[in-house]
């Protein structure tokens, strides 16, 4: 079985001085290798081409037959790394919180591995008779959700 830590070691040798960042490197009995990789920007297919180009060069087919799948993290897919976190503040996402409670805004700010979402709310106001529609903070750590995820807009 292809070693998962190596190849994460040659595609992290391939990201260096790049705008790039890993995501996820998943290997498996079958020697399937996929590699996720992100951008501020999005991902081009030329650059995937050039990081798949790299792996096999540092890999040796004569050793161990594998397959190879380099892409990008999938566009309204789950966060896996802090910095898809900090590459979506100011954009909308869906939190699943892990009592199962769902939470849709704008990712407000990042710090560490806290973050913050602001939702609008109907809240109750003393002294209204009726809830009113504001923003309200809601704070996660992002080893507490299920998952977060940005939340494609077609208006």
């Amino acid at each position: 079985m292809i070693d998962k830590n190596i190849v994460k070691e040659i595609v992290e040798e391939w990201l260096k001085d790049k705008d790039y960042f890993l995501v996820d490197v998943e290997t498996d009995a079958t020697d399937r290798i996929v590699v996720e990789i992100d951008h501020a920007d999005g991902v081009w297919i030329e650059d995937c081409v050039a990081l798949s180009r790299y792996i096999e060069e540092h890999l040796s087919r004569d050793e161990q037959d594998y397959e190879l799948e380099v892409g990008s993290a999938g566009i309204g897919q789950p966060f896996k790394v802090e910095q898809q976190y900090v590459n979506h503040i100011g954009k909308p996402v869906e939190v699943l919180a892990a009592d199962g409670t769902k939470c849709k805004g704008i990712l407000k700010a990042v710090e560490g591995r806290h973050f913050t979402v602001t939702a609008e709310e109907k809240v109750k106001v003393e002294g209204k008779k009726r809830p009113q529609l504001m923003e309200v903070d809601h704070d996660y750590d992002m080893d507490s959700v299920k998952y977060t995820k940005y939340l494609i807009s077609f208006k």
